[in-house]
């Protein structure tokens, strides 16, 4: 690995260049800030220095802050580990400075990068940088001025929106702001950077102190109503986040009381670097990259195959979303339906979903253009000679989906790839009339498939290593965070979270009112609650899953007798408008009164109330007796090695079921709260209401022995049950 390090030379201009160097995009290590005060302390005592350009080697200026950093941090609750730099560097050195600096950004500038940066006097930068501040993301502040001089630069508008966010702009829309002072081709960067170092050596260019300019903030009374609107706003959207509160704090504090007691304000972010929010979310940013670490596939020297062509077998909602999905990369697709009506039907909802990105400034003309050209229809298997992958998307039928590997294993070259997108069917059951067991893998995508952005990758006992790695290829190709999971019902996320719903309705036939269950699951940070949920994905799809798990997990399933009650009274949710709410065109759903009747047939006919009276819980009890008994079955998936490590399953919950990134995933917030609360908890409403409470033997023995549930499995015994 190559040493952090900071370089200067310096030329026969007298401009001094110093350079950046850790790679792969230039993290500030602590390394990188002690290199930088002693050449900006050099450069201010050489009398053969007239001025400063500040760069970064291998095409990046820097990606900000070291997160590693942040980690270390987070686990020994050292803040020392925190480099004193944003007024002794950023401000003392850089900024007020007695010699001008010049940034010359090339590649990107985010976080860190981007404030040291701004603490410049002037930015050059070349054709499509990326600037941006996104510290929010990781539950914490710019604090290194960025607060402050971003304001003074842009506007306070636009800069709250790059920072609250972590929206990124391009060097050319910079160019617009005021951020950048010239955009120009990389091989003119350092040349362009040096002469406007000298210019403001000169008076030819101005010598700006971003920290000391006020003329962008406009009148204090407009800063006072864009503050207002923004921590309303940031209310809604960012609910038990404080970074947004704070970010906002330290703006306020800069324009009403100077720039640099608004610097000193964002100290703030030694506090938010220990909180719950950050821990989660660094946990976040490390466990994705983690997800395509795969032992015994990732490292043993494999190398990916080329996936140019791959053909889908059904064109409906999914289907037409994977081909979407894969077009967008540049890959072609071949669409395969039964008759011309179907095809036709799912080439136009492909066409829609490109047409949609277009329409939301997502996707140029062009490009858009290009992606339809790359798919193509068919209605024979003749069309699958030369295909790399095939991907199976069609109904959730057990027959169909073998005739079909059946007949792909015909006509298909000897080494492609056959996938199945089901979400709950053993995959060893699909391809149990093909010969090519090797070649047979799930490839579960979630709904919207070109939207959402996890692909569970189901490998069986004889998966190759090499199907494998070129599933995790693709996944990567067509911008999604695989994850390889073993192969049982529902897999890792359906197969954790099949007790969300049922818990929910539990408490429902137990008396507790629809709205409110769903209302406590928003509040935690979930964008929608169980029953609204269901009333999106349609009542069909449910009853049919929680079928399926009631006859995979028999001792531990509630059947509610709610959703037929629901269909039978001409109900489908969101699909007919009609559900637990109201879908009315230009309208936010609404709670439906008319249900409530139907509510009480189901308690009525389950007979499950305590002494015959709704049951009285509290908010937090709601919150627990639903998110328990998905962590209890989290620590069975763990238990069973169904995924590689807790932490798969924590962005598995994330990006597959919309759990709260800032709670760090299923398992990361369960051991925030505690395996003993869990385990006691569960045992207790076990011998109240039954065994769908009973705790896994998992999760007693970590709660009794004190382990954390994220802690690896370490016995002979779980790792021969292993279904990877």
């Amino acid at each position: 690995m190559a040493k952090a390090r900071v370089t200067m030379e310096v030329g026969s201009d007298g401009v001094a260049l110093i350079t950046i160097s850790n790679p792969p995009v230039n993290s500030l290590a602590i390394a990188i800030f002690v290199g930088l005060k002693d050449k900006y302390d050099e450069a201010m005592r050489r009398n053969d220095v007239k001025a400063i350009v500040l760069t970064g080697e291998g095409g990046r200026l820097s990606g900000g802050f070291d997160i590693n950093v942040f980690e270390k941090i987070q686990k020994t609750g050292d803040l020392k580990m925190l480099p004193d730099i944003s007024v002794d560097l950023f401000v003392n050195r850089i900024e007020d400075g007695k010699k001008p600096s010049v940034a010359a950004i090339e590649g990107l500038a985010l976080g860190g990068g981007l404030e040291l940066a701004l603490s410049c006097h002037a930015r050059i930068a070349t054709p499509k940088a990326q600037l941006g501040l996104p510290e929010l993301t990781l539950g914490v502040i710019p604090n290194a001025g960025g607060t402050q001089r971003l304001p003074r630069l842009i506007g306070l508008q636009k800069a709250i929106e790059m920072m609250l966010l972590s929206k990124s702009i391009t060097s050319e829309e910079g160019y617009k702001l005021g951020l950048v002072d010239a955009v120009v081709s990389p091989v003119e960067l350092l040349k362009v950077a040096r002469l406007w170092a000298l210019d403001i050596v000169d008076g030819r260019k101005p010598w700006t102190r971003s920290l000391h300019k006020s003329d962008k903030l406009g009148p204090l009374s407009e800063a006072q109503h864009i503050l207002k609107l923004s921590r309303q706003e940031a209310r809604q959207t960012a609910r038990n986040m404080p970074q947004h509160q704070a970010c906002l704090d330290a703006i306020e504090t800069g324009i009403f009381r100077g720039g640099y007691e608004g610097v000193l304000k964002e100290a703030v972010f030694e506090g938010l670097v220990l909180s719950d929010t950050s821990r989660g979310l660094v946990h976040v940013f490390f466990s994705q990259r983690m997800t395509s670490k795969v032992p015994d596939v990732s490292d043993i020297g494999l190398k990916p195959r080329p996936m140019k062509k791959v053909a889908v077998i059904g064109g409906g909602l999914m289907g037409s979303g994977i081909a979407t999905a894969l077009i967008l990369s540049n890959i072609q697709v071949v669409l395969k339906e039964i008759n011309s009506e179907f095809l036709l039907k799912g080439q136009k909802s492909i066409e829609g979903n490109i047409r949609g990105l277009v329409t939301k400034g997502k996707l140029t003309e062009e490009k858009a253009e290009k992606a339809l050209s790359m798919m193509k229809g068919a209605l024979y298997y003749s069309e699958f000679g030369e295909v790399d992958m095939v991907i199976e998307a069609v109904v959730e039928n057990v027959p169909l989906k073998q005739s079909i590997f059946s007949d792909m294993e015909k006509v298909c070259p000897p080494d492609c790839i056959f996938a199945t997108n089901t979400s709950t069917i053993d995959i060893n059951i699909i391809g149990q009339r093909t010969t090519s067991q090797d070649r047979i893998v799930g490839a579960h995508f979630f709904s919207p498939a070109h939207v959402m952005p996890l692909l569970e990758i189901v490998r069986t006992d004889e998966t190759s290593a090499q199907v494998i790695l070129d599933l995790i290829t693709v996944g990567k190709m067509i911008k999604k965070v695989p994850i390889v999971v073993g192969n049982c019902t529902g897999f890792a996320v359906n197969g954790t979270f099949f007790p969300y719903a049922q818990s929910a309705h539990l408490l429902v036939n137990l008396g507790v009112d629809v709205f409110r269950i769903d209302r406590v699951i928003r509040d935690f940070g979930l964008p929608i609650g169980p029953f609204q949920l269901q009333d999106l994905s349609g009542y069909g799809v449910a009853v049919a899953t929680s079928e399926e798990f009631a006859g995979a997990f028999k001792d531990r399933t509630f059947l509610s007798p709610l959703l037929k009650l629901m269909i039978k009274s001409g109900r489908n949710g969101k699909a007919n408008g009609k559900g637990y709410y109201i879908y009315e065109k230009g309208s936010k759903p609404k709670p439906d009164p008319s249900v409530l009747p139907i509510i009480e047939e189901s308690r009525r006919l389950t007979n499950i109330m305590p002494g015959g009276k709704p049951l009285s819980v509290s908010d937090e009890e709601i919150l627990e007796m639903i998110l328990f008994p998905v962590v209890n079955e989290g620590c069975r998936v763990m238990e069973d090695g169904i995924v590689i490590r807790a932490s798969d399953l924590d962005i598995a919950s994330v990006l597959g079921m919309s759990f709260p990134s800032y709670r760090g995933g299923i398992v990361f917030w369960a051991d925030t709260v505690g395996p003993s609360h869990m385990y006691k908890s569960l045992m207790k409403w076990s011998s109240l209401y039954g065994d769908f409470f009973k705790p896994s033997r998992f999760l007693e023995e970590r709660a009794t022995k004190g382990i954390p549930l994220s802690a690896p499995i370490l016995s002979s015994a779980s790792a021969s049950r292993s279904r990877l």
